[in-house]
């Protein structure tokens, strides 16, 4: 199943019968179970071994396997898959032979939209943070909506959940195509910069996928997407030459929603918000001019990009309907969602974050925002893990670049997730291409590189350079997500210090 998925149009959910998950356990899958059992359908799944998540799945009422095999289908009338399922799995070869109807994923939650006003955010950066943002908005004023998150949403512990509201806010994976299978009232499109091109292949296919998505808004429906990004900038002329309504939300003076003031101070940021003087089309019962024009911001996120991932949250809020003021009230509930700068501890003085960033520009906004966390007063040290041989390939040079805005960078092997090991590219590549000299803005140190190949070796190298005052950031879409608390471990074990970095490390 890897590769673009051949978008299909939905089937609505009460001619789905009885459904299978195939991977049931992974953050995306169990949440569209989770709302598929709340709305009474018969749901099953297998993932590759047993897990916490399985078993609050069976809790709620799903039958569960640690495994795979054939057998399990049991009397399922769909097979849910997504694009990390091959062919060679037995239920999804037990499916087919038996002429099951097969879903990908995402058709699978496209199924749970059908009745609902349907908020779709995609982009190739901050789309969970923006869709976690929108939903705390909803959540927060009373809308009840359904939900379906990339990621945790701090506030509720969970990716995604129903709700009695008349919305549906959803993050469009764009990395396989697959995002093509909805068609919402709201389209949020973030920024767009070349990504996935193994599956895309070229850039411009890429960027073509886009402006597909698009063309699936809903009749009379909103595209609400950045002013300051040069692919959405083209987007949005795109979209008003096809007669969609489009909303932008930036710092450029030509934004609808004008982003200004932004400040980041710690764990936190704040930014002003200029709405436009009516609303302009999301809703229509939001055409009228709003009684204040100015709203504040205050975040209990860090980091410039997270103020603009509020503002453009704010904006599709506001589009949808809500009070501006209730919205900017919402927003300063916000705490996150699980590997969004997520803080994991604190001991001997270092704090640890992590981060699901994976691309070079997601590491390099992250680490600024790391930067300004610490105030200037510690380092930052990045433990990166890159993820996937093909995207390793591409941009080590670019990863290499991002991580010299680190004081320490310790780069481990490559995460092969779907992909099979590629000869010559390992983490090796991007270590290689970290620069020295001076970390701009740091006047603590130089920075420095440490190539550490096995996992197991990690939290030894990084304890070892931590110092109090220190942040350590650990980075990457593969299990790096297990590092924070291995480092913790061996920094409250007293062995933090400024020693060196340790065994198994490789100073290029």
């Amino acid at each position: 199943m890897t590769g673009l998925v051949t978008p299909v149009e939905p089937v609505p959910l009460a001619e789905l019968g009885r459904v299978h998950f195939v991977g049931i356990g992974g953050a995306g899958m169990s949440g569209i179970a989770r709302i598929m059992l709340a709305r009474g359908t018969a749901v099953a799944g297998s993932d590759s071994g047993a897990s916490a998540t399985l078993d609050e799945l069976a809790a709620l009422g799903a039958r569960v396997h640690a495994g795979h095999a054939a057998a399990q289908l049991g009397d399922a009338d769909t097979l849910v898959v997504s694009s990390a399922i091959r062919d060679s799995n037995p239920e999804l070869a037990a499916a087919r032979q038996r002429g099951l109807r097969v879903l990908h994923r995402a058709a699978a939650l496209a199924s749970l939209m059908f009745g609902r006003r349907v908020t779709a955010v995609t982009g190739t950066h901050g789309k969970t943070t923006v869709t976690s943002m929108i939903t705390t908005i909803l959540l927060e004023t009373g809308a009840g909506p359904a939900y379906a998150i990339g990621g945790v949403l701090a506030a509720t512990g969970t990716g995604a959940a129903d709700g009695p509201g008349r919305d549906f806010v959803a993050e469009a994976d764009e990395s396989d195509g697959s995002f093509l299978m909805y068609a919402p009232d709201v389209a949020v499109v973030t920024n767009i910069e070349a990504d996935h091109l193994d599956n895309y292949g070229t850039e411009a296919a890429y960027r073509a996928s886009f402006a597909a998505f698009i063309r699936r808004i809903k009749p009379g429906g909103l595209l609400v997407t950045s002013a300051d990004d040069p692919g959405t900038t083209e987007l949005a002329a795109t979209a008003r030459a096809q007669g969609i309504t489009v909303v932008t939300v930036g710092e450029s003076p030509d934004a609808d929603y004008r982003v200004t003031g932004v400040a980041t101070t710690g764990m936190a940021a704040s930014l002003s918000v200029r709405l436009p003087r009516a609303g302009s089309g999301g809703d229509q019962s939001n055409q009228r001019p709003f009684g204040k024009l100015d709203f504040d911001l205050v975040l209990g996120v860090p980091g410039q990009h997270n103020a603009l991932n509020a503002a453009a949250a704010f904006a599709a809020a506001v589009e949808l309907g809500t009070d501006p003021a209730l919205a900017a009230s919402a927003l300063a509930r916000y705490r996150g969602a699980a590997r969004r700068l997520e803080p994991k501890g604190e001991a001997g003085g270092v704090r640890v974050l992590d981060t699901y960033a994976h691309h070079p520009t997601e590491l390099a906004a992250d680490l600024r925002a790391a930067r300004q966390v610490t105030g200037g007063s510690g380092r930052v040290i990045a433990v990166f893990q890159p993820h996937l041989y093909s995207r390793t390939r591409i941009f080590a040079v670019e990863f290499g670049a991002a991580l010299g805005l680190a004081d320490e960078a310790v780069v481990l092997d490559v995460y092969g997730a779907r992909e099979d090991p590629e000869p010559g590219v390992t983490g090796r590549l991007v270590a290689d291409a970290v620069p020295g000299g001076p970390v701009p803005g740091c006047p603590v140190s130089g920075s420095t590189v440490h190539y550490v190949p096995d996992f197991a070796d990690v939290p030894k190298v990084v304890a070892a350079l931590a110092r109090p005052g220190d942040l350590v950031l650990t980075m990457g879409a593969g299990d790096i997500t297990r590092m924070g608390p291995l480092v913790l471990a061996e920094l409250a074990a007293g062995q933090a210090g400024p020693s060196g970095p340790g065994p198994g490390a490789d100073r290029p």
